[in-house]
């Protein structure tokens, strides 16, 4: 994996110390406006996967615009993350106050309304399209407060980082949730094959 534009040292620092389902399967489909194409998504979903993506679609939805995101403190602390051979995963705007303290509703669950990260994919002529969320967990404080519990969300389960690992982080957890650009590999990996970070200039529009 590499970095198209490297992880500012303070960016990095910041980010170091914070420290089935139902059987039956559904087919759901969206469209992403503002974009010069329609983007519909069809896929083989248990209901609470459906519901799942789109709770994150209708509470990102305002995220489109990159400076909405911008003004309630998700800010850009990676470049643009590519790998040679599993796609991209794109540009990563983290919310640190939700890595502090990740947000949980009242129940303790986590809250899918929340993210911690949303996901761009830089697009040919400058901009940015929203692509995703991200929830991010890091596994010191997750398995000292749910000893054998590894996270889930809605019944999904995170995926496992051990350290060290290509972040240079130490071991978390963590979920994609690929709501507003379909993955043929699936909605809840970490890698998309199609999104691409060629576009990316190392610098915001």
């Amino acid at each position: 994996m590499r970095y198209v534009k490297a992880v500012t040292a303070a960016a990095r620092a910041a980010l170091l110390g914070v420290t089935t389902l139902l059987a039956t399967p559904v087919i759901y489909g969206h469209a992403q406006a503002g974009h010069t194409h329609a983007l519909i998504q069809q896929q083989e979903l248990s209901p609470e996967q459906g519901q799942l993506l789109s709770i994150v679609r209708e509470s990102t939805e305002r995220f489109k615009n990159v400076s909405v995101a911008q003004s309630e403190q998700y800010n850009l602390l990676f470049g643009c993350v590519t790998g040679p051979d599993s796609g991209a995963m794109g540009l990563h705007f983290v919310k640190q106050e939700y890595l502090t303290k990740p947000p949980t509703l009242p129940n303790g669950d986590i809250d899918p309304t929340r993210p911690e990260i949303v996901i761009y994919e830089p697009v040919q002529g400058g901009g940015l399209r929203l692509i995703g969320a991200d929830y991010i967990l890091f596994a010191d404080a997750w398995d000292k407060a749910h000893p054998g519990n590894p996270p889930q969300l809605m019944g999904q389960l995170f995926h496992y980082f051990e350290s060290p690992n290509r972040f240079g982080l130490p071991p978390f957890y963590t979920l994609h949730v690929w709501a507003w650009k379909e993955n043929p590999n699936g909605a809840f990996v970490n890698w998309h094959p199609n999104v691409s970070c060629k576009a990316f200039s190392g610098q915001l529009p």
